[in-house]
């Protein structure tokens, strides 16, 4: 039997367009992408805060926060279910678990987005193919991708978590930057230059886009 076949979407009696007159802004989603210590947790919760200071409902998807729970990998599941839950729906760092881990998020942030809610979105997603799916699952005004530039010598450098040197001391394998690929993206609505500038100027760049984008007023 095909289960598929038997789930159908459910239209709701309060339109998204009511929740955005309700709100007095637009949903939309931020997708905030770049390498690992490139500032874009920092900058992601700068603009969730400049936001809440306006009266704008948002929320921030921070990509280590979901993996400790909607994506949580083997080993944190195991905390609290058995090894067979873990095996089955536990994400870890493989290309095609980060694409899952990708894929999820970005229903999820659609979700937020049709609520009226800007969703802030905080994931390396280093592979394009993987945005560009998130990017056309949601309207073509809904979707802005920012670009945190950062080279990787700085970002190396800065390495808040210390995860650089665990990769660079084969503790960690797979890290984006340094045995797999970051693709950056080809034409973001935002580039941030967070190498040059501090999180507090590059957070006012993506308030003014959205103010002047038409999403906030």
């Amino acid at each position: 039997m095909n289960n598929d076949t038997n789930v159908h979407w459910h239209e709701h009696q309060v339109s998204r367009s009511k929740r955005e007159n309700l709100k007095g802004h637009r949903g939309c989603v931020v997708w905030f992408t770049g390498l690992s210590g490139s500032g874009k947790s920092t900058v992601a919760n700068i603009v969730d805060y400049k936001l809440y200071e306006l009266g704008v409902h948002s929320a921030v998807l921070d990509g280590d926060n979901v993996r400790h729970n909607l994506n949580a990998g083997p080993g944190m599941l195991k905390q609290n279910h058995d090894t067979e839950f873990s095996q089955r729906f536990g994400l870890g760092f493989s290309a095609q678990d980060r694409e899952e881990n990708i894929r999820r998020i970005g229903a999820v942030a659609q979700l937020f987005a049709e609520s009226g809610t800007i969703a802030l979105t905080a994931f390396i997603s280093p592979y394009r193919i993987d945005r560009d799916r998130v990017r056309q699952v949601n309207a073509a005004e809904d979707f802005i991708e920012v670009f945190v530039d950062a080279p990787l010598e700085i970002c190396e450098k800065r390495d808040p978590k210390g995860l650089y040197k665990k990769a660079r001391a084969g503790e960690i394998k797979g890290f984006t930057g340094i045995d797999d690929p970051y693709e950056p993206p080809l034409n973001p609505e935002i580039v941030l230059n967070s190498a040059d500038n501090d999180p507090e100027t590059v957070a006012d760049e993506v308030v003014r886009y959205l103010r002047k984008s038409g999403k906030i007023s």
